[in-house]
């Protein structure tokens, strides 16, 4: 605690004032001399705790300095009365501001000056009392007063507010013609809104006329033209307008910018000239701050280059710089995705020492462990939470329960449910979707039916998640009938089923082969207004090339290409398939030459196909180039491939070249399987 002299000046307390960085602490210095006896404050101090208080925004103190100048009758100038005004007017209390410029003369002992004016038409515009605005603006004129520069940049952000843009446009012009000379203010003003509009065109084209009129652009107009384009996903024109500031001499780069880039330009994938930026930073020795620190382990680490990200973060740690929470999560998330567990776990110690974790952090690490297979790890991390006073969330919850089942621990996963139930706890529909999906893969439809009918009661709201998981159990156990009924009760009950709901259903009742059935599903889908996706064609199709129909699948196919989506490989394969099976190999070769036409790149399976497909036609040798060209795009073959290059061979009467086949296999490290010996050992029997 500071002990003042027994005679204090106020000399002396504005410079313990600026001395004290806390705005807090500082007020409370302020109101303890307020007290000392024999002393009085000076305007410079009256001046200079009001600035302070107006840029911590702490509004109600402002007003006990206000009263305090008033009962010590000090008189002060028109620059104390401006950051009171000002204070009011950024925290939106116009009405307030407004009673202090009335009362200028009676509380501070000087009159407004046409600054006073402008602040209190920048009150009116930041509450956006447009009337208030207006009036005051006439009275100027009317009054004598002589409107400047800055009174017209109010004007036209209140034009900016209105959305009026083309009038705000008009004023810079009329300011140019009346010879007031707009300046950065007026024109990042204007910009700034525009921006804001999703106009980013117009805006750099002003920002071009602000050259082109020799007003100089300071880096918070080029800030926010990056920011526009980055956050429009235009990260081209954001480094065009980055190498302009560059190359600009008049002005340079700030903290902001770098931070605006390194956050913009990876949320745009473009993680690698994050690192340029910052690889530049470093050479120039610019200034970093958490935010810059954090936006660039935050893009490494999303883009899986946690080495680079390591690095960054342990240059922040020797910086100095405080780390927060989220700065910790984010590089631990960036470790647990990557499988550095002991990574993971050396940083969860170091955020434990810093007091720097919360229910975030706990959420982080559970799902990491869990995701690959610590399980012990993840349990005494789950138990540590409430011994260390932190509350468990519903995504703790959802996140454990689901590690669980999907390392095949649903017992434990309804342990833990049974366990948060009877504590009082709540569990959100991921939790429980996760459970009954994994106990219908375990064939366990009684409990998982069960558990729908118990968590209802709770009045968890069923989503589509829980009944999807229901109809895949079903139809896994051939259940088909319970499946299709199951998805008409879906919307009586007020879950209405999804493009994957009618996928589940249509691709059972195509495996069971009842075609029929398929497209009375297709129809209702159809009738509910969801449209067909790739996995609905694709079953479709693969049921019609299953039954040989063939013109009909082909059918389905240009009518699918009419809907405007591209087929994936999946697609071209069953198609494939399908010709091939019923001997359309021309049709199939030509259908798999157009692929590249909707960027699709074949693989392993196309190529087998079409082989399989050659010898189905006694074709053997296209079957060989087909093997060539496989080669030729980097694929190389598997075991499947040799398998149908020995079938075929052995097929068309060519063993020897089967053999040598056999030999080439072998030599390139792939093990025969029991159908490679199973071909051999007939087509020896057989020659």
């Amino acid at each position: 605690m500071v002990v003042f002299p027994k005679s204090l000046s106020p000399k002396h307390l504005l410079k313990l004032l600026k001395s004290e960085k806390n705005p807090r602490a500082a007020f409370a210095l302020f109101d303890t001399a307020t007290l000392h006896p024999n002393y009085a404050h000076s305007a410079p101090v009256f001046h200079h705790i009001l600035r302070r208080l107006a840029e911590a925004r702490m509004v109600a103190q402002v007003s006990r300095v206000v009263d305090l100048i008033k009962s010590q009758e000090c008189k002060c100038d028109e620059d104390v009365a401006l950051s009171v005004i000002k204070a009011y007017g950024k925290n939106s209390m116009p009405d307030r501001a407004l009673d202090v410029f009335q009362r200028m003369s009676e509380i501070f002992g000087c009159e407004p000056g046409i600054r006073s004016y402008n602040s209190l038409l920048s009150a009116f515009v930041e509450a956006r009392q447009w009337p208030k605005v207006e009036s005051l603006f006439a009275y100027i004129e009317t009054a004598g007063l002589r409107p400047n520069l800055q009174t017209y940049n109010v004007l036209i952000k209140m034009s900016c507010k209105k959305k009026q843009f083309e009038k705000a446009k008009e004023l810079l012009n009329w300011l140019w013609e009346e010879g007031l000379k707009p300046d950065v203010l007026s024109y990042s003003t204007v910009i700034n809104e525009i921006v804001k509009a999703g106009d980013l065109d117009d805006a750099l084209k002003l920002f071009d006329e602000m050259s082109e009129r020799g007003v100089a652009a300071d880096v918070t107009c080029y800030n926010i033209l990056i920011d526009g384009f980055l956050k429009g996903r235009d990260h081209t024109k954001a480094m065009e307008l980055w190498e302009r500031l560059s190359e600009d001499t008049s002005v340079y780069p700030n903290v902001k910018t770098h931070n605006i880039m390194i956050s913009g330009l990876s949320k745009c994938g473009r993680v690698y000239d994050c690192v340029k930026i910052w690889e530049r930073m470093k050479e120039n020795e610019r200034d970093k701050d958490l935010f810059t620190y954090s936006s660039m382990i935050h893009g490494l680490c999303g883009v899986g280059s946690v080495d680079i990200a390591e690095s960054v973060f342990k240059e922040l740690v020797e910086s100095k710089v405080f780390i927060d929470v989220v700065t910790y999560n984010t590089m631990l998330d960036g470790f647990c995705r990557c499988g550095e567990i002991k990574k993971s776990l050396e940083l969860w110690r170091v955020m434990e020492q810093k007091s720097s974790v919360n229910t975030v952090s706990y959420n982080i690490l559970i799902k990491g462990l869990l995701e690959y297979g610590k399980i012990d790890e993840a349990t005494m991390i789950w138990k540590l939470m409430p011994a260390k006073g932190y509350t468990a969330d519903n995504i703790t919850y959802g996140v454990y329960i689901h590690g669980l089942c999907v390392n095949g621990y649903v017992n434990k996963a309804l342990e833990v449910m049974k366990e948060v139930e009877s504590r009082g706890g709540s569990l959100d529909v991921y939790a429980y979707s996760s459970i009954i999906n994994f106990l219908c893969k375990e064939r366990r439809l009684e409990e998982a039916s069960e558990l729908v009918k118990e968590i209802s009661k709770h009045g968890v709201e069923i989503n589509s998640h829980v009944i999807n998981g229901l109809m895949s159990g079903l139809i896994r156990e051939s259940r088909l009938s319970d499946a299709s009924f199951l998805l008409k009760e879906m919307a009586k009950n007020g879950c209405r089923p999804t493009v994957v709901s009618y996928n589940i259903l249509i691709d059972g009742l195509r495996k069971a082969g009842k075609f029929s059935e398929t497209s009375a599903v297709v129809r209702d889908m159809l009738e509910n207004g969801w449209k067909p996706d790739l996995r609905t064609y694709s079953s479709l199709l693969s049921g019609l090339c299953h039954d040989g129909k063939i013109d009909l699948a082909l059918d389905l196919w240009r009518q699918f290409l009419k809907t405007g989506q591209n087929p994936d490989v999946t697609m071209h394969n069953i198609l494939i398939h399908g010709l091939c099976s019923v001997g359309k190999l021309d049709d199939a070769m030509k259908l798999a030459a157009e692929m590249e036409r909707w960027s699709c790149v074949a693989n392993h399976v196309t190529y087998n196909t079409l082989m399989e497909g050659c010898f189905k036609v006694r074709d053997s040798n296209s079957a060989k180039v087909i093997w060539g060209y496989m080669y030729k795009k980097g694929w190389g073959a598997d075991v499947i491939s040799y398998n149908i290059m020995l079938s075929g061979l052995c097929m068309c009467g060519r063993v020897r070249h089967a053999i040598e086949f056999f030999d080439d296999a072998r030599s390139h490290g792939i093990a025969p399987t029991v159908v490679t010996w199973d071909i051999l050992v007939r087509a020896v029997v057989n020659y």
